[in-house]
């Protein structure tokens, strides 16, 4: 009898199974075990108790056929929690950390039972050991602090569902954390909120709908890791960014449907006409560097899985800042990543796919390639080219800075288009020009090999930053509450408190930050590209300064609903108004840097901006007049004004070639009536930091 295990290592029935078939797969009958290690000795199925607490039966996998480790084991099914030991050479010299005492997640499994206890057992080698403490291989068993896989049943249904097909020139997205949005939602069960089932609820989805977005990006939702020095500070990760398991859903999302949950919800945004956009974390994993834990990768085979240093591999390639990097180079390392992607595309029914630090899949041992293995792997795949796929397209490794870079059918996050917007709205002399490029789809970036104007996704705030209000209301940073000394966070924030740092009893001052947001939300969505909010900026949700709250996952974070007073309301309305106005008129999606729009930028005596005055950097207001072809549906002419100085400025209003008035749509001074057009005369005075938009 084995010493580890409950029953008969030899009376548990496993035969030689498939190989071609990762993960766990139950046919009906029973249960096909496959899982790659190319450098292992020998593969472990352990199975557990369905409490996760007893480890019932443990089996040598039978066969071993392409580097893929595989058993079958009848009249075991959906519901059985399970993991793997993996026997190997532990010699970090070498790149090899095997440990058969450590209890691994399957890379494949699609669902998890428990989460991770940062035991010292967890981690791989002997913690007690001095400066080369990771040489020495611990022996202390990890299953009782480790998640246990399960055994699922969910596979894609056959038949065509519908999805809502949103054009890429339609779109708007809304960034958002399905738990934050939910915990202190009023009309969300308290048992549902933080859940995919309390999502899923008709308050969240009707939220949606009526301010008119049309794809929905959650933060990531795959399994991921409470950082280590996190739990000891009593605060846990809230982003997400940290998985380790790129099938199987965070625990703590599911609700009562459990993963079944997740697809549903998805179901009810389809039938919303609302597109799920996923965030995820392909570019490294929770297991971090040298001294990280052994939870899966590391254990199965460390040297395949990661990009170790060329000459001492014990070490890991950090280009992504966590302590290492996922080696998409590996043929079999890149199909884990590409059946991840299928698997929620096809089985979960999802729409695309935002990626964490994309520049890392693009990396060769040689560099950044936007012709390496993965993009045309996704390139050529018939399910994947299908799909919204936005690249984050930076990393902290050489030539990591890649906005641009990435392939056509790309699109991607475009920080220069928040830099210059919320420098242009500060005030900031010499960012006119810059402005006037972003604002008109970033053609200097993006006009190359046919990609479009929507390859640019614009944003003024997203997760990782000052929320929009915080914007307008703090000149630094005050991260104090994540216990990193306000060390943490990005210190670049082009923002300005208007006379006061955070909450102020100034109407004055409140009201100047009430019209640049309004300012800020009307350039984001009348401007060319792909608009994205984020989650509470419709109201102005604040995180009181702190511009980094990954690890706020409390009240700081999550979104307060019950406190959307009128001002919130009339915001709220205010981007309603503004996402109908961008649906009615055409001339505010460009679809192609070639569809024949005509663009004048004018000064405001109604001329065409000479370059004298583009290359005063003193020179800040300005018009941009908009003409798109006649044979263009919604092909109305029109016209932005921009003033961020500190002083009323008169426009002169261009004369339309058809003797037309110009009405005014948007004039962001208007506070709380955002749907009363009007006429204009030939000068319209522009109030200090104002925007006008007529048609």
């Amino acid at each position: 009898m084995d010493e580890h295990s409950g029953k008969t290592a030899r009376n548990l029935d496993i035969q030689a199974g498939d190989y071609t078939r990762r993960g766990a797969c139950f046919d009906g009958s029973g249960t096909n075990f496959a899982v790659f290690s190319a450098h292992a000795e020998r593969v472990e199925l352990c199975l557990f108790s369905p409490d996760g607490k007893t480890e019932t039966a443990r089996v040598t996998l039978p066969e071993y056929t392409n580097e893929i480790w595989h058993g079958y084991v009848p009249k075991i099914g959906p519901g059985q929690l399970y993991g793997y030991r993996v026997h190997g050479a532990y010699d970090p010299d070498r790149g090899h950390r095997f440990n058969p005492n450590k209890l691994l997640v399957e890379p494949y499994a699609r669902a998890l039972h428990g989460e991770i206890q940062w035991d010292k057992a967890v981690y791989g080698y002997d913690t007690a050991g001095g400066e080369d403490r990771d040489l020495k291989m611990s022996t202390d068993d990890s299953a009782p602090f480790m998640p246990k896989c399960i055994v699922t049943d969910l596979d894609a249904e056959p038949g065509a569902r519908r999805k809502p097909d949103i054009p890429w020139s339609e779109t708007v997205f809304y960034e958002t954390h399905l738990r934050g949005f939910t915990m202190r939602h009023p009309d969300i069960a308290e048992k549902l909120r933080g859940t995919f089932d309390g999502f899923s609820s008709d308050a969240v989805i009707e939220h949606m709908r009526a301010l008119g977005v049309t794809s929905v990006e959650l933060l990531p939702i795959h399994a991921f890791a409470d950082d280590h020095h996190l739990v000891e500070k009593g605060l846990r990760n809230y982003w997400g960014y940290n998985s380790f398991c790129f099938f199987a859903p965070q625990p703590r999302y599911l609700g009562p449907k459990g993963v079944g949950g997740f697809r549903d919800m998805v179901r009810k945004f389809h039938e919303a006409n609302i597109e799920v956009i996923l965030d995820v974390v392909y570019n490294h994993t929770a297991e971090g560097n040298e001294l990280g834990a052994t939870l899966t990768f590391k254990g199965l085979d460390n040297f395949a899985y990661y990009r170790t240093m060329p000459d001492k591999p014990r070490y890991y390639i950090n280009d992504t800042g966590t302590g290492n990097t996922v080696n998409t180079s590996h043929p079999r390392v890149l199909q884990l990543i590409t059946d991840s992607l299928r698997y929620w595309a096809e089985t979960m029914e999802v729409d695309g796919f935002r990626f964490d630090l994309g520049t890392i899949l693009g990396r060769e041992p040689e560099g950044f390639d936007q012709r390496g293995g993965f993009f045309d792997a996704v390139g050529q795949d018939p399910v994947l080219a299908g799909v919204k796929l936005i690249g984050e397209p930076w990393d902290i490794g050489p030539g990591g800075y890649q906005v641009g870079g990435f392939p056509p059918g790309w699109a991607e996050w475009n920080d220069k288009y928040r830099d210059s917007i919320r420098a242009y709205w500060k005030g900031d002399h010499g960012t006119l020009r810059d402005m006037a490029a972003r604002v008109t789809g970033s053609g200097d970036v993006y006009d190359q090999r046919g990609r479009r104007p929507w390859s640019s996704v614009n944003f003024l705030t997203a997760h990782d930053g000052f929320t929009l209000r915080d914007v307008v209301s703090y000149n630094d940073k005050h991260n104090d509450a994540n216990g990193e000394d306000n060390r943490d966070g990005h210190g670049d924030n082009r923002s300005y408190n208007y006379g006061a740092e955070g909450p102020t009893e100034d109407e004055g001052i409140n009201a100047v930050r009430r019209r640049q947001m309004r300012n800020m939300l009307a350039t984001l969505l009348l401007s060319h590209g792909t608009p994205m909010i984020l989650s509470g900026d419709e109201f102005g949700h604040t995180q009181n300064g702190n511009n980094n709250i990954y690890c706020q996952d409390n009240e700081l974070g999550w979104l307060d609903w019950n406190e959307v007073d009128e001002t919130g309301s009339a915001q709220i309305e205010f981007v309603r108004r503004l996402l109908a106005i961008r649906k009615e008129h055409a001339i505010f999606r460009r679809a192609s840097f070639r569809d024949g729009l005509a663009i004048r930028w004018i000064n405001p005596g109604g001329k065409n901006q000479t370059p004298e005055e583009w290359d005063d950097d003193t020179a800040l207001a300005i018009g941009l007049l908009l003409g798109m072809p006649s044979d263009v549906e919604g092909a109305d002419d029109a016209l932005i004004l921009f003033n961020p100085q500190d002083e009323q400025t008169d426009f002169t209003l261009p004369a339309h070639p058809a003797n037309k008035d110009w009405t005014v749509l948007v004039d962001s001074n208007d506070e709380g009536d955002t749907d009363k057009s009007r006429k204009s005369g030939p000068v319209f005075a522009m109030a200090p930091r104002s925007l006008v938009m007529l048609v």
